[in-house]
């Protein structure tokens, strides 16, 4: 009797594991993509002089990008539990070809060898963050907490540097930036194996959870990349 019942829970304790690992490879398989779509959409376009003058020569067209991305995000975060899996899965990819967009400028203004070298430290930092975060047995939530309302304070830091002008601000928020989102990746990572372990409602839920931490961790790559890029971007 002793030994059904060790053996039902180590096979419990398989199975979990191995839903977990199918559910996390969603999360990386999706994010992936959406980095691959907006890669491909931003060197697409930076290589089409007449796409790259009708975003750039066209003030309106440009912060309607950007604003209509931060549009997209919040819509997609915020009513995540309202839409179908599809349409959740469409959305994000559309926002991700939305960034390949605006992210043109950046194949204009650096280096394809400095763009190449800031994509591929921010990739190795990802993973080793992603793998703690994964794997550690610390709970991250404060680490989550304290980045998140420092990314509060450097948004509003950079909102008031705008107008100042300051290189010892601007380059204060950038290194914070870093660390930021550093922390964020493992939070992050963690918090995506504790949505798993709360359990979804059904398999329509789970592909939406899977959306939503790719989402959140396509986010923390990208303002990752975009922060290295500052420091190790090299301008034409």
């Amino acid at each position: 009797m002793e030994n059904n019942l060790e053996s039902t829970k180590i096979i419990r304790r398989e199975n979990i594991k191995a839903g977990l690992s199918t559910f996390v490879n969603q999360v990386y398989n999706w994010m992936t993509l959406a980095l691959l779509i907006t890669g491909l959409t931003a060197y697409v376009v930076a290589d089409t002089p007449a796409l790259v003058m009708a975003i750039l020569s066209n003030k309106l067209l440009f912060y309607g990008l950007l604003i209509g991305e931060l549009l997209l995000v919040g819509y997609l975060s915020g009513a995540i539990n309202k839409l179908s899996a599809v349409n959740a899965t469409a959305l994000f990819l559309v926002y991700s070809a939305m960034n390949g967009l605006t992210f043109s400028v950046i194949f204009l203004i650096y280096t394809a060898e400095s763009l190449a070298g800031t994509f591929f430290i921010c990739a190795g930092t990802f993973a080793a963050m992603s793998l703690y975060g994964y794997y550690t047995k610390k709970d991250l939530t404060s680490i989550g907490n304290i980045a998140f309302m420092l990314l509060i304070g450097i948004i509003i830091a950079s909102i008031a540097n705008f107008f100042m002008n300051s290189e010892a601000l601007y380059w204060i928020i950038t290194y914070l930036g870093v660390f930021i989102f550093i922390g964020l990746i493992a939070y992050d990572t963690q918090k995506i194996k504790r949505i798993y372990h709360e359990g979804f409602e059904s398999e329509e839920t789970e592909k939406k959870g899977a959306i939503l931490g790719a989402l959140r961790l396509y986010l923390d790559f990208i303002n990752l990349f975009l922060f290295l890029l500052r420091i190790f971007g090299r301008r034409k």
